[in-house]
């Protein structure tokens, strides 16, 4: 465990959820940021998944999927039971979770919403998603990361 906790390693840890820290030096100006994490730690982007912060009908909501995929906002709403869907704006975002972008996590938000995970998590070995901040991954069971969320799984790609 790294000695620079955060908020959602913290939020793992309280629910007995192993996981392994991944680090590495975030680039602001690396455009997709989850490409570069990929990149960036030598891991398939397919087991590297994004935090996007969404608006349900104008609710916050919490979508987890591949780094390289595009979300289908029609999917997401549906996996809601919603009519219509769009990403939440970065600041909105910000305050929301109490995350930085670039470092938000689906783990230890400061308030809690509803999550989705990409239904791909399932097929893999395990899953690495942002920990809480810029550059700290954390690399755990997707069956974990379902535990520690309540999230559902879902179609959620274009």
């Amino acid at each position: 465990m790294s000695s620079k906790s955060t908020p959602g390693a913290a939020a793992l840890q309280k629910a007995g959820i192993a996981f392994d820290v991944v680090e590495y030096e975030y680039d602001p100006t690396a455009g997709q940021t989850g490409n570069h994490a990929a990149a960036s730690i030598g891991e398939n982007p397919e087991r590297v998944f994004k935090t996007l912060m969404v608006l349900v009908d104008g609710r916050p909501a919490c979508v987890v999927v591949p780094v390289a995929a595009s979300l289908s906002m029609k999917k997401v709403a549906a996996a809601f039971g919603g009519k219509s869907a769009e990403m939440m704006p970065p600041a909105s975002a910000e305050r929301s979770t109490g995350f930085r972008v670039g470092g938000i996590s689906p783990f230890g938000q400061r308030k809690r919403v509803r999550t989705a995970l990409a239904r791909e998590a399932l097929a893999q070995p395990y899953v690495i998603i942002n920990g809480g901040k810029r550059g700290y991954l954390v690399r755990l069971d997707a069956a974990d990361a379902i535990a520690a969320t309540g999230a559902l799984t879902a179609d959620l790609l274009a």
